[in-house]
């Protein structure tokens, strides 16, 4: 704990620690993805799934606090770093100082990495959102009382305004994974341009692999 709150007193330390919670949260996507893909297995195999996890109920909660820990932790390193990135950019540089090169002029003004705490924010709406809908079950355009899970998950996805809003959100988590892998592992110390290279594209593979991946669930709604 020491250690953690003397990581956090600086700049250097505050980026290493928020991109080993990314990376926890990325383990999370991944998990949560391979789970949801059940659901083209069929309703039994999601049914048992989405029951056995559910049963876990004093796992599920520790699961739960720890990812709202990753998660409150991720926003607020993100608001101090962007701060101190701020700060270093109201000094005059030669050359834009970022951890991943990149041209920032042009069309590349849109670069992920030039808006990671816009789309960040727009992320964590579209998560708050999810979890009224599947976890708290507070939209009161939908029925939830006697529905399985299978049931449940394909009624939510054929809502209109849900399939709009969950298809563009994941669209944005994509966007955002596509600099903050290549940035977390930046953050670790993988320096060389070697490995540069590497993580980048490994970073853009995993952001739309994931995007993809989530934005299909909709989709596949609509023809069931």
């Amino acid at each position: 704990m020491n250690r953690l709150l003397f990581a956090l007193r600086s700049s250097i330390g505050r980026k290493l620690v928020m991109g080993v919670t990314g990376l926890l949260l990325c383990g999370f996507l991944v998990a949560h993805l391979a789970g949801n893909f059940l659901l083209y297995v069929g309703p039994d195999a999601y049914n048992e799934y989405a029951d056995t996890l559910h049963k876990q109920k004093l796992l599920l909660a520790i699961a739960e606090l720890g990812l709202l820990v990753l998660f409150l932790m991720h926003i607020y390193l993100a608001i101090s770093t962007g701060k101190d990135n701020k700060t270093a950019r109201s000094q005059t540089y030669d050359r834009k100082q970022t951890k991943i090169e990149s041209n920032s002029q042009g069309i590349f003004k849109a670069w992920p990495e030039n808006w990671m705490f816009v789309s960040g924010a727009l992320v964590l709406g579209f998560i708050i959102l999810h979890l009224i809908d599947f976890r708290m079950e507070f939209r009161p355009d939908i029925t939830y009382e006697g529905k399985e899970p299978f049931e449940k998950a394909v009624m939510l996805l054929k809502n209109p305004i849900t399939a709009t809003v969950y298809f563009a959100g994941t669209l944005l988590l994509g966007v955002h994974l596509t600099h903050g892998v290549a940035s977390a592992f930046q953050s670790l110390g993988t320096s060389n341009q070697w490995t540069q290279k590497c993580f980048k594209w490994f970073s853009i593979i995993f952001g739309v692999g994931i995007s993809l991946g989530f934005a299909s669930f909709p989709v596949w709604a609509l023809f069931k």
